[in-house]
């Protein structure tokens, strides 16, 4: 699969789950992994459809997978953050929401320009 049939597939995922074809999002999102086991975006936005219908176990494994190819990704970390807090493990949140909020003030330093606003 080309990076564009990949990205298309994706984005069509993302747009049949907000109009409420779950289980079609699903499947697209799985064939994506599929083809390319390393696509970040298609993990995340599968822990992020798994996550919404409140099935954790495969949020979370789609979030660790997506994770392990990104760590440093500021939008993955506040999802593993939140799936974490959904399961009950509070230690396990907090830390995944403290990496994300480092990974903001970095972001914000790097990029000052983009943050005048106060928005943070």
């Amino acid at each position: 699969m080309t990076p564009d049939a990949l990205q298309d597939l994706i984005e069509d995922a993302t747009a049949d789950f907000a109009l409420g074809e779950s289980e079609g999002a699903l499947e697209k999102l799985a064939r994506a992994t599929a083809a390319d086991p390393l696509s970040f975006e298609a993990w995340h936005a599968l822990a992020e459809v798994n996550f919404s219908l409140r099935r954790l176990d495969p949020a979370l494994a789609a979030a660790q997978t997506a994770h392990a190819i990104r760590p440093g990704d500021l939008f993955i970390n506040t999802t593993l953050s939140r799936i974490w807090m959904e399961k009950g493990d509070k230690p396990k949140a907090e830390h995944f929401g403290a990496q994300a909020k480092i990974l903001s003030w970095k972001e914000q330093l790097a990029n000052p320009d983009a943050h005048k606003d106060g928005i943070s």
